[in-house]
C-alpha cells in the first residue's frame, strides 16, 4: 500500500508516477493498471513532465502524480477513464493510491494562486503544502468529512436512491458535516432532512477515503426512533425499508455503503 510520508529524495528516473488527464487516470493497455509507470517511461512517452506532486512511497519507491495533455495519448496504447472505472477492478490499496493521487493533483491545480492575496504559490513543507510567494500563507490539502449511515428498524434496513443520479443502486443515506456540527449530529440531521424520520443510538462503525473529489466517509449505524418516511424530492428519489430477502440492487462490497449493509445483516 502507499506509505504516506514526506518524500525527501531527489526525483529520479525510477520513481513511480501516476498520470492523469484532468480527472481521468491514464493506464497503459500493455499492462495491468496496478503496474505503475516509472518516471523514465513517462518522459519517454510524454516528454518532460516536471516533478509532480509527491504522494509518498509505494513499495519503498518515491511516488508522484502529474497531469498530461489528452492530445498526447495514443488510443492504441493508453486508456483514460474516471476512477469509477477502476473501482472494484484493482486491489483496494491500488485504488486508494490512485485516489490520493487524484486528490493531490486537484489540490495542486486549485491552489496555484493564494486565496488571500492572489499571488502565485510554491511547494513547501516537503511538498505537503503550497505557500504564497508574497504573503506566506500556506494551503494544505483539505478533506470534506461526510457521514454515511445504515438506519435499522428491527430486521429491516432503510435504503434509498438519490435524486438525479442514474446509479441504479439503493444505498444508505449520506451527507456532509456542517461547520460546528459533530458527526453524530450530522447523522441525525441528514436522516431527518432526507427522509423525515428520527433516529437514536447513533454509533460509529468504520471509515473510508472517497476521492470523488476529496471526501472522508465516516460510517455509522443508527436505530429508527419515530416518524414515517417523507422524502425530500430534491435529494431522494425513493426510500423504503428492506429485509435480507428482498434487497434491491446495492453498492458493491468495496464501498463503505456496501460494507455497512453487509454488516447490518451479518449481525442478524
Amino acid at each position: 500500500m502507499l506509505e504516506i510520508k514526506t518524500v525527501d529524495e531527489t526525483p529520479s528516473d525510477e520513481d513511480y508516477v501516476f498520470i492523469f488527464v484532468k480527472e481521468n487516470a491514464v493506464v497503459s493497455l500493455r499492462r495491468p493498471p496496478d503496474q505503475f509507470w516509472l518516471r523514465r517511461e513517462v518522459e519517454h512517452t510524454f516528454g518532460k513532465i516536471g516533478v509532480g506532486a509527491p504522494l509518498g512511497y509505494w513499495a519503498g519507491r518515491p511516488s508522484y502524480v502529474v497531469e498530461v495533455d489528452s492530445q498526447d495519448l495514443d488510443a492504441m496504447e493508453h486508456l483514460s477513464g474516471s476512477l469509477y472505472s477502476l473501482f472494484g477492478r484493482v486491489p483496494d490499496a491500488v485504488f486508494a493510491a490512485y485516489g490520493r493521487a487524484l486528490q493531490m493533483l486537484s489540490w495542486e491545480r486549485d491552489h496555484k494562486f493564494c486565496g488571500r492575496c492572489s499571488a502565485t504559490t510554491a511547494p513547501t513543507d516537503g511538498g505537503k503544502a503550497l505557500a504564497c510567494t508574497a504573503c506566506g500563507h500556506s494551503a494544505y490539502p483539505r478533506l470534506n468529512p461526510c457521514v454515511i449511515v445504515a438506519v435499522g428498524k428491527g430486521e429491516q434496513l432503510l435504503l434509498a436512491t438519490a435524486a438525479g443520479r442514474a446509479t441504479g443502486f439503493h444505498s444508505t443515506l449520506a451527507g456532509f458535516i456542517e461547520p460546528g456540527e459533530s458527526a453524530e449530529q450530522a447523522v441525525t440531521r441528514e436522516v431527518q432532512e432526507e427522509v423525515g424520520i428520527g433516529v437514536t443510538n447513533v454509533r460509529y462503525v468504520t471509515s473510508q477515503p472517497w476521492p470523488f473529489p476529496s471526501q472522508l466517509m465516516l460510517g455509522f449505524f443508527a436505530d429508527y426512533a419515530e416518524g414515517d418516511i417523507v422524502i425530500d424530492p430534491l435529494e431522494i428519489a425513493h426510500a423504503d425499508w428492506y429485509g435480507r430477502n428482498d434487497l434491491p440492487t446495492i453498492p458493491p462490497p468495496q464501498s463503505i455503503a456496501g460494507q455497512l449493509i453487509q454488516r447490518f445483516f451479518d449481525a442478524r
